[in-house]
């Protein structure tokens, strides 16, 4: 698994991870909601620990030079 993520990416996501967990993010009525949405916000704190994305090695994009 080689890192295909830049340093901006990763501050993004970290930020963006770090803010859907937080509890300023939406609220919804039912739970499987709230589940999904935390599940996303820990698979970006994972991606921008890892500083890899399956879905741009599956693209072929590599933006870690960016």
């Amino acid at each position: 698994m080689k890192q295909n993520l830049g340093k901006l990416d990763r501050i993004f996501r970290f930020v963006l991870g770090v803010w859907v967990l937080s509890p300023f993010s939406p609220w919804f009525m039912d739970n499987w909601p709230d589940w999904l949405v935390a599940v996303i916000g820990l698979w970006l704190l994972f991606e921008s620990i890892l500083s890899y994305c399956p879905l741009h090695d599956w693209l072929g994009v590599n933006n870690k030079h960016q």
